[in-house]
């Protein structure tokens, strides 16, 4: 070997050996104190030797490192021998001596000064290693040997790598043992585990993950965390390969269950730390990242600080069976150093395991500049220097330490002894496995283990019928191990265990061998000796150890779970709940532990089988429950469980993998999304299926989301599955529900019959028809809608429409487990069945017949026909004519019609071959006629034209006769003969326009009977429209004849043929067929066109009702505009004009009027189609001249509408079109919206209306035109402040504005909407200035306080003040809330005003308001007054009676009434001599005599004037004595006879009495409407609302319903919506809108009671009573269901959710009970909710009650036997049996009650057999 060259001294050879041994040869024999004493002095030795020698080595830049040897000293020779000659031995034991005797007097300060034992440092590198004593030595020489051997060669300590000895900087060699999403999990020796993040794997991978997080970004993408970048880290790295990893950081957390972390880097950066170019010798290993990939190999990375170093790898040396394409750039390798280019810049490299592995001859490390090159991975050659049992210590070229532990030395796991094995002096070969960056001297740690140093995976040997090779794999994580034999026993670390793997063994340590402590081990005695066999389970596996991690304690072996894998998908689980997951929606979902470390999220909608309102009374931490596993994702630690009783209970196989499916299977699934066209049902793992609208029930569902809900758990089976695409489609349908009527028809359904159906439903794939007498549900694929080309079943598909009746449809095969029918409408096979050929069974096969069937796979070898029920034969590739075997698939397609011979059939193998080559047989005579073919009578009986004796007379061209028999709008079917009938289609009628007579109804002018004369035209072809030769006909075809005169004068027959008709020409057609968009005519029975309904007239009036202006059969001109030959259809047009369906955007123009079809209707603009390429909008500006008219919901979809172009935008293909009269009917009328085109238009100071486009938060923006838009800041809203003022204005509103800003060159419009500037009689705003002391106005309360009310003043620019509770009324005011609430109008009182602190005080006390109600308020309202004057208190300590005071106020001078009646004008002027103001309140009297409780209700002044010589005391004691003395005379008024009161003197004395009697005002105001007085009527009215005390709500509310009758039976619209505002302020809203839509219902104006309740729903949509009146009303009174219908998903969205359930319920009785009711859907409504609530027994007997009422007697008994074969408490049972059982005695027969009396005996039955299983278990 090669010398170490250092600098600053000489090279030495190898020959100046001394052997290493005789330096330690009586070491052993040194006394115990000398040791110690020995051991301080040679730390402190090593302590001071560094600072002599270190400094001369670091001077340079690159020099060596080698710290343990002087500048003097030699390089190692070969072998490990001693480098010491005997003169260096001699002065090296008196230096010893003399460093003894220091070391005893000083070994007290060095241990102070360290800080730390001494004995317990590790051994310096450079001093002698410590040997066992060797024999043939002299004691003196072993005792001067001894004193200095022990004193400068202590022993080196033996530590294996722990999670404590780890250091940031630490190297590692480590294993790949996991590859994750975000990280790659490193093994570590001795059961430690490493974690590389994505970030420090290299600088390539980082540079990706960085480009995709930009990619992120540039996107909007909301990436923001790791988890959602997709980078497959399997890419760069594999399983079980060995990286050198550095060690960034290592942490440990917090708590009791806190886990260690080691976080590493396997960057070559860091994990060639320290290394130089001069380092990287041939043999030595260096971390490299593939750089690129080329051709001849790769360049490599090898990231070396500050060198310029690269290395490449060549193609041989990737490794065997790895392919160099496949290797990712960024991919990191531990590679070899195998050479070097010629000028040291490039270092060739090897990453070939076998190469990297082979160490046994070379391969290892033999030269080393410096100790950087032993780097871990590396493989060396060490020599023994001491065996122990803890492990191997060894010296790697006399330079460095090394020590093999327990485990890696082989001692622990194989329980050998290390002695047998290796001898002390002799060498190994060993592979360095870390560094101790804190140890000194330095240290490594290396690796005997055989499959480290071979550089690759353990390998278990493979036994006889296994292959398995890898020890996890040969014995699981988490598995048991019954029998466990201990092998080793190391005190106070742990045992080793045999587990029956070869060559593994397993570790348990200590603190795992039991639940308690383990306090000692013993080998030989104990209950865990030597031999002893224990449980154990399998804890991990640790590839650099090749050890299984294990563990015998009890809890951990009876431990359901270890880690997420051992969770199956599906299996049922027990746990507790940890906590209830929140969010800001509240209770997202719940925590279950499982085990320690083990935790699933059960998700919110799997938290129970129905909606939990409040999930955190039900989960209580702590709390036990049963789960179901819904999946697992152990990489991401994440596991979904559910505890829906209906999933956790079900006792149905899991559905977890789409390959374990099969069609037909039934499993309960979740839905997890719902959608107009169906659902998605989850079930376990990944598995999902979709669940069609039309499979959802067997009733008409138009949307899901009204009948289920998500989270919702329904039971399907599988109608198809396939599982390469991991798609199925599933039903909810089940055959248990089909009645025994139906039950019967799907078993007497046979194969290859004819049938017909309504299509029912309609997919992309398929039909849904509904046959028709059975309510049987078959399906027809869309492969066999029609034959032909494969467009042309995508063509029927689309002509095909839900409802329409399919007639002639096979029945191809039917499954009657699963209750699948399938159809087909193939011609072919139709024709087969008819005649009696369609194939259904292998009985019917003939050798040499012909078979009609459809291609139902292509192979290489041939051709799978499918014929009726399944049955399949093999046409094969030899069979097949010779032009089409070199096509692409024989040129046929899947689904094919096809006919073909039966070649041979296999009758023991059940198979049969078929042939398409022409078969040679005896060519038949050709058959001239139908009779001649099927052998029929030729003769014919009583023909209609005697010429004709046989059907063979009958012959296209023929003239003959016939009698009309019936006539249908578009045709006269005819009779030839008995027997033999005909057809004239009304294309056949007339030869021109003005022989049709009535053209509504061109066949009325026939009659049945008539006989007419005909020419045949050919046979009746219903299916394809068109007529064919007479060959095809027999005794029941239909003959096609014609009438036309000129028909039967022509020699030749010319018929017209689509070929023959050109672009242009014109014809006369008859409607054929009405549908939404065109209308169909015939031009002739095989002629069909199309006219689109914008070209059908025209006068657009004719189009807006199609069916009445164009029946079927009437005729029209046309025009042909378009030839489709391929689809045998025409395009015509019946307008004089160019047809809008030939229009292009380059043939418009602006103000052009055009017919359109509506399209789409929205709030905001209408979509109008010109032809199917052209269609624009029109917008709200564009509706009308009257903006407040404009309104698009009164238009309808497919409505035609003429409309006007006004803006064209070519090259963007744009159009705006308007509906404005002025545009497109030329009216007259005023525009009172003028069309704003441009800005050019528009003015300062111009008052404008528009519509709000959009409500921003700086303001508004108001569409003034199409492509106009004016701005409205927020301070231009309103002259008041508005708080909230977006609340005030919403999209599409009306809005008028003046314009105050026009900037024609940016385009800029500013509007305001201050009433300031749009009104010029504008009063201002009262401001805080204007207020004054002493001032009243009124106001409304703003808030009340418990010290007051704050008051806002109308009218007011947000002025508002304080009302103390103290200036509220005459007395103390103990509760201010309860008279007074917010919105009050109140009338106050300025008190004071603070101008320095902008504060008002009001007064509301009656007082302040008395002397202002008599100087300046004669005329107000009292009633009024009295809610804004405040309250009166009375005080509790008067003497006066509230009896006395009711007598005083009601008593009346009858003189001063009669004085009324005669003079209602008269009135004082004057006022002035007035005393006492209370009196006085209680003396005025208005002009036409009422008053009563002391208030004059007219506002008058008492008509006698006060004499102003009288006092008042004396008025007013002469007034009381003169109004008792007549009252007591005259008052007649409770002597009024039976008859009632005649006049109004007698009403006024019967009010007198009962002022707040609404009886009597309603007989009132009926008594003036009897003399026509409606005016006198309205006056009593607003008499009586002021009259009656508030407190009368009732009475209050009778005259409000009272006036609004009167004004909708006398009033106009304007004074009924005039009430109703101010019954809605003074009385309940809700009601007065309830009696007012009443009013409308009841007095027929049922649009206006529609619009009322439009306004009830949004206004009051939280009572569930509006939306069910509302739907009552559309169902009963308008006759319009499905707009009630559509209320249900309104309300559910308005109202909360605990009324969802009642509402329903309305709704499906609605359907029941109301006679445009559909109680199909009712029925489907009430299956929601017992899908949902099956425990609500009131939904079960409301539903049964409504079948009972409709008399669905099968329905009833299906009922009634679900809801007890529910589980139901005996009580409840008993209920439903007993109805049961009346039900089935008043209408059923003696078998039903016999049925229901079984049914009662076994549910008891089943009642007892419970109740005693649970007894067993108690």
């Amino acid at each position: 070997m090669a010398p170490i060259k250092r600098k600053g001294g000489p090279d030495v050879g190898s020959n100046s050996q001394t052997p290493k041994v005789r330096a330690a040869a009586g070491e052993d024999r040194l006394p115990k104190r000398q040791k110690k004493s020995q051991d301080g002095q040679s730390a402190k030795g090593r302590s001071a030797q560094p600072k002599a020698t270190e400094p001369p080595i670091q001077s340079e830049k690159h020099t060596s490192t080698l710290s343990a040897l002087g500048p003097e000293e030699p390089s190692f020779p070969r072998g490990g021998a001693s480098i010491l000659t005997p003169l260096e031995h001699k002065q090296i034991q008196i230096e010893a001596t003399r460093d003894v005797l220091f070391e005893q007097q000083s070994s007290k300060k060095t241990r102070n000064e360290l800080g730390e034992d001494i004995e317990n440092r590790q051994v310096d590198a450079g001093e002698i290693s410590k040997l066992p004593k060797l024999k043939g030595r002299s004691k003196t020489r072993n005792k001067k040997g001894q004193v200095i051997t022990e004193a400068r060669e202590p022993s080196v300590k033996i530590e294996g790598l722990s999670y404590k000895r780890i250091v940031p900087g630490s190297i590692i060699l480590g294993q790949v043992a996991q590859i994750n999403s975000q990280d790659i999990a490193l093994a570590l020796p001795n059961n430690l585990t490493g974690f590389v993040p994505l970030t420090a794997i290299s600088d390539r991978v980082t540079e990706r993950f960085e480009a995709m997080l930009g990619d992120m970004d540039v996107d909007g993408s909301e990436a923001n965390s790791v988890e959602e970048i997709d980078i497959n880290l399997k890419s760069f790295l594999s399983l079980g390969q060995y990286l050198r990893a550095y060690v960034t950081s290592t942490s440990e957390g917090t708590g009791a269950k806190a886990k260690r972390h080691i976080e590493l880097s396997i960057d070559p950066r860091k994990a060639n730390s320290g290394l130089k170019k001069s380092d990287l010798v041939i043999n030595s290993t260096v971390q490299a990242c593939v750089k690129s990939v080329e051709d001849h190999g790769l360049v490599m990375d090898v990231a070396l600080e500050g060198e310029a170093v690269r290395g490449f790898m060549s193609s041989k040396e990737v490794g065997h069976g790895v392919v160099q394409g496949s290797i990712e750039e960024g991919t990191v390798l531990l590679c070899l150093v195998v050479g070097h280019s010629s000028n040291g810049n490039i270092v060739k490299l090897s990453a070939d395991p076998q190469k990297i592995g082979n160490v046994k001859k070379s391969n290892y490390l033999t030269d080393a500049p410096t100790v950087n090159s032993f780097m871990p991975g590396t493989a060396v050659e060490a020599l023994v220097t001491e065996l122990t049992p803890s492990g191997i210590v060894g010296k790697v070229m006399g330079l460095v330490n090394v020590t093999a532990d327990l485990v890696h030395s082989g001692a622990g796991p194989s329980a050998s002894d290390l002695e047998k094995n290796y001898k002390v002096g002799s060498k190994m070969k060993a592979r360095i496995l870390c560094t101790f960056p804190n140890t000194e001297p330095m240290k490594l740690g290396i690796s005997l283990l055989d499959h480290v140093l071979a550089f690759r995976p353990h390998e278990v040997a493979a036994t006889k019928g296994s292959g398995v090779k890898d020890p996890a794999v040969a014995l699981p994580i988490s598995a048991t191990v019954d029998k466990a034999t201990i092998v080793k026993v190391e005190q106070g670390v742990g045992l080793f265990v045999d587990l029956g793997v070869v060559g593994t063994r397993g570790f348990v340590h200590i603190s795992r061998i039991s639940d308690g402590k383990v306090e000692a081990l013993s080998e030989t005695a104990g209950p865990y000796q030597v031999g002893s066999t224990h449980r154990a389970r399998v804890l991990g596996y640790n590839a650099m150890d090749n050890l299984y991690i294990v563990s015998m304690e009890p809890k951990i072996i009876d431990q359901p779970f270890l880690r997420f894998e051992d969770v199956h998908v599906g299996e049922v689980i027990r746990g507790k709940v940890e906590k209830l997951v929140i969010n800001a929606a509240g209770v997202a979902g719940v925590l279950i532990n499982l085990a320690e470390g083990i935790t699933g999220l059960v998700p919110e909608i799997h938290m129970a089988d129905i909606h939990l309102q409040h999930p955190e009374r039900k989960f209580k931490e702590g709390m036990p429950v049963k789960a179901r596993v819904l999946s697992v994702i152990p990489d991401k630690r994440q596991l979904r469980l559910t505890l829906k009783k209906t999933l956790v209970n079900s006792d149905v196989p899991v559905w977890k993998s789409f390959a374990d499916l099969s069609v037909g299977a039934h499993s309960p699934g979740t839905l997890i999304n719902i959608l107009p066209s169906g659902a998605v049902v989850q079930f376990y793992g990944s598995v999902r299926g979709f669940l069609p609208v039309s499979e959802m029930s067997e009733a008409y569902i138009h949307d899901p989301k009204q009948h289920f809900r998500t989270g919702q758990v329904v039971s399907v089976h599988i109608l198809s599955v396939e599982p390469e695409q991991e798609s199925m489609i599933l039903s909810c349908k089940d055959q248990t529900d089909l009645s025994d009527a139906q039950q019967t028809a799907l078993k007497n359904l046979g194969i290859g019959t004819l049938v017909a159906g309504t299509v029912a439903a309609k997919s992309d794939n398929d039909l849904r028809i509904e046959l028709e007498g059975s309510a049987l549900t078959a399906r027809i694929p869309l492969e066999h809608l029609a034959d032909g080309p494969e467009n042309k079943s995508a063509s029927m598909m689309t002509k095909i429409r839900v409802g329409q009746t399919l007639h002639d449809l096979l029945v191809l095969g039917k499954v009657e487990t699963k209750r699948l029918i399938t159809l087909t409408n193939k011609a072919n096979l139709i024709r087969a069945a008819k005649e009696g050929r369609l194939l259904k069974s292998f009985e019917d096969l003939t050798e040499g017949s012909k078979a009609d069937g459809f291609i139902k796979n292509i192979t290489s070898s041939g051709v799978f026909v499918e014929f009726a029920d399944g049955l399949t034969g093999l046409l094969p590739k030899n069979q097949l004519p010779k032009e089409v075997i070199s096509l692409p698939e024989f040129g046929m397609r899947r689904y094919q019609s096809i006919s073909a011979t039966i070649m041979a059939v296999d009758r023991e193998r059940l198979r049969f071959f078929l042939t398409l080559k022409t078969v040679t047989s005896q060519p038949k005579e050709p058959s001239t006629s139908l009779a001649k073919t099927k052998g029929l009578d030729r003769g014919i009986s009583n023909p209609v034209d005697e010429k004709s004796q046989t059907i063979d007379d009958f012959t296209i061209g023929m003239l003959t006769k016939a009698k009309i028999v019936s006539i249908k709008d578009t045709q006269m079917n005819v009779k030839l003969a008995d027997s033999i009938q005909g057809r004239i289609d009304v294309s056949e009628v007339f030869d021109s326009w003005e022989e049709i007579k009535d053209r509504k109804h061109p066949l009325r002018s026939f009659s049945t009977k008539q006989v007419l004369p005909l020419r045949i035209l050919g046979i009746h072809d219903a299916r394809n429209h068109r007529f064919l030769p007479i060959t095809h006909s027999g005794r029941s075809a239909v003959f096609e004849l014609t009438a036309k005169a000129s028909h039967q004068t022509e020699k030749v027959l010319d018929v017209p043929s689509l070929d023959k008709i050109t672009v242009g020409s014109s014809w006369l057609a008859f409607v054929n067929n009405i549908a939404s968009d065109c209308l169909w005519v015939n031009l002739s029975p095989n002629i069909r066109g199309r006219i689109w309904i914008t070209d059908v007239s025209d006068d657009v009036t004719l189009l807006q009702d199609l069916e009445k202006n164009f029946p079927l059969g009437s005729a029209l001109r046309v025009r042909v505009t378009a030839v489709d030959i391929n689809n045998n259809r025409l395009d015509l047009s019946a307008r004089s004009g160019i047809p809008t369906a030939q229009l292009t955007l380059e043939d418009l123009s602006a103000g052009m009027i055009l017919p359109g079809r509506v399209t789409k209707v929205t709030e905001r603009q209408l979509m109008v189609q010109l032809n199917d390429k052209i269609s624009g909008p029109v917008h709200l500006t564009d509706l009308v001249d009257d903006y407040s008219q404009a309104n698009p919901t009164t238009y309808r979809k497919n409505q035609a509408i003429l409309v006007c172009i006004t803006a064209l935008d070519v090259p963007n293909k744009k159009i705006v079109l308007s509906t404005r009269p002025s545009k497109v009917l030329s009216s007259s009328l005023p525009v009172k919206d003028p069309e704003i085109q441009s800005i050019s238009q528009l003015k300062v100071n111009d008052l404008i209306r528009g519509f709000i486009k959009n409500v921003a938060d700086n303001g508004l923006f108001v569409t003034l035109g199409a492509n106009v838009t004016a701005y409205v800041r927020v301070s231009d809203l309103s002259d008041s402040f508005l708080k909230d003022w977006k609340s005030g204005f919403e999209v599409d509103q009306l809005v008028k504005g003046k314009i105050i800003l026009v900037d024609p060159l940016l385009n800029h419009v500013q509007l305001s909407l201050k009433q300031s500037i749009l009104d010029k009689t504008y009063v201002t705003p009262i401001t805080f200035d204007d207020m004054r002391a002493g001032q009243i106005v009124t106001g409304k309360v703003r808030k009340v306080e418990d010290f007051g009310v704050f008051i806002v003043v109308d009218n007011s620019s947000n002025v508002s003040g304080l009302c103390h509770r103290s200036e509220m009324a005459e007395q103390r005011v103990e509760d201010v809330k309860k008279l007074y609430d917010e919105g009050d109008l109140v009338k106050v009182k300025v008190l004071k005003v603070d101008h320095a602190k902008k504060r008002i005080n009001f007064g509301l006390k009656a007082s302040y308001f008395e002397d202002a109600d008599l100087e300046g308020h004669e005329g107000s309202d009292d009633d009024e007054a009295q809610d804004k004057n405040g309250v009166r208190l009375r005080n509790a300590d008067s003497g006066e009676s509230d009896d006395e005071d009711i007598d005083m106020e009601n008593r009346v001078e009858l003189n001063r009434t009669q004085d009324r009646d005669r003079e209602p004008n008269v009135e004082d002027p004057d006022t002035s001599n007035i005393g006492d103001n209370k009196t006085s309140l209680k003396r005025r009297t208005g002009t036409t005599g009422l008053r009563t409780g002391g208030f004059d209700w007219t506002g008058g002044i008492d008509d006698e004037t006060l004499s102003p010589d009288v006092t008042g005391s004396e008025s007013h004691t002469a007034q009381r004595k003169k109004r008792r003395k007549p009252e007591i005379k005259t008052d007649r008024t409770a002597d009024l006879d039976a008859n009632g009161p005649q006049s109004v003197s007698d009403f006024e004395r019967l009010l007198l009495g009962q002022p707040d009697s609404s009886y009597l005002w309603l007989s009132y105001m009926a008594f003036q409407l009897q003399l026509n007085e409606v005016t006198k009527a309205r006056e009593v009215a607003e008499r009586a609302i002021k009259t009656i005390s508030m407190r009368e709500e009732s009475e209050k509310m009778n005259v409000w319903v009272a006036m609004l009758n009167l004004e909708n039976t006398y009033g106009s619209d304007e004074s009924v919506e005039e009430v109703f505002n101010k019954a809605c302020q003074y009385s309940d809203p809700q009601e007065i809108h309830e009696r007012l839509t009443s009013i409308y219902i009841q007095s027929g104006k049922h649009e206006k009671a529609d619009d009322r309740f439009q306004a009830m729903v949004k206004k009051f949509s939280q009572d569930p009573k509006i939306w069910l009146n509302y739907a009552a009303f559309l169902f009963d009174v308008v006759n319009a269901p499905d707009r009630g219908r559509a209320l249900l998903p309104r309300a559910m969205q308005a109202l909360p959710k605990f009324t969802h359930l009642d509402l329903t319920s309305k709704f499906a009785q609605l359907e029941f009970r109301s006679e445009n009711g559909d109680p199909e859907r009712g029925r489907t409504l009430f299956e929601g909710l017992l899908s949902t609530f099956p425990k609500r027994l009131d939904l079960w007997n409301v539903l049964i009650d409504l079948e009972m009422k409709r008399s669905e007697k099968d329905q009833v008994r299906r009922l009634y036997g679900r809801v007890t074969s529910s589980k139901l408490k005996s009580k409840k049972a008993k209920y439903f049996f007993k109805r049961w059982l009346e039900s089935e005695e008043k209408e059923g027969d003696a078998k039903s009650v016999e049925n229901v009396k079984a049914r009662a005996a076994e549910y008891v039955r089943q009642q007892e057999r419970d109740k005693a299983a649970q007894e067993e278990e108690t």
